[in-house]
Formats: C-alpha cells, sequence, structure tokens
C-alpha cells in the first residue's frame, strides 16, 4: 500500500557471487517522535529546526525517512547466507545512523519482536 501511494521503496539484498536474493528492506516517510536526552546539544539544535516540540514531554515530532521492514530470505538456506545485524550495520557503521530507542512488539500470533530505531541526522 505505502509504495503504491509512493511513501516507500524496497531494496533487495543479493549476494555478489552468484546472485542469491538474501534479504530486503524498506525505505519509508513517516512522522516520529524523539527524546533526545541521549544527543549532544549540536544535534539538539538540529533536530529543533525541523521538528515540532512537544513541550509537556520534551519529545520532538519530525517527517523522517524508517527503516520500514526488514527481513531476510528464508528459502532454500539463503537465511545463512546474511545476518540481521549484517543487514543493519550498513546503516550503523557505514553511514553514522545512532540508535534512539527500541521497543518490543507482539502482534498475538508470532513471538515478540525487537523494533531497533535509528536516526541521522542530516
Amino acid at each position: 500500500m505505502f509504495t503504491k501511494k509512493n511513501q516507500s521503496v524496497t531494496y533487495l539484498v543479493f549476494t555478489n557471487d552468484d546472485a542469491v536474493l538474501v534479504g530486503y528492506f524498506t525505505i519509508a516517510i513517516k512522522p516520529i517522535t524523539v527524546n533526545t536526552e541521549k544527543f549532544s546539544n549540536t544535534i539538539k539544535r538540529k533536530i529543533a529546526r525541523v521538528s515540532e516540540l512537544d513541550e509537556e514531554t520534551g519529545t520532538y515530532t519530525l517527517s523522517a525517512y524508517l527503516i520500514a521492514q526488514l527481513g531476510k530470505n528464508f528459502a532454500d538456506g539463503a537465511n545463512e547466507l546474511v545476518t540481521g545485524k549484517q543487514l543493519l550495520q550498513f546503516y550503523e557503521e557505514q553511514n553514522g545512523f545512532k540508535r534512539f530507542d527500541t521497543r518490543e512488539t507482539r502482534n498475538g500470533i508470532d513471538q515478540a519482536h525487537t523494533l531497533i530505531q535509528l536516526l541521522k541526522v542530516m
């Protein structure tokens, strides 16, 4: 639905050697709420310029590109060729994204999943 509305785009991750599909991630534009306690004053000022402050909670709401989905291909053992951590390392290690929050989610059917929230202020 988001892709049809041009609100997201999905990227496929293949191995270099034999072009096996090992994973994917989807980037979407969405409003987020950020608690800036963990950020430097410089980052806080940058966030304040493009967001709205909720003075009651001390959080900022801003539009951001989000990793909306992240997954691995479990067909034919392709899941063994890449780890979820490797898919996230592209953001954290190579491109300066910082974790600003994590939360547990449960949909009632599957087991709980940890959602990791990363932010990069440009």
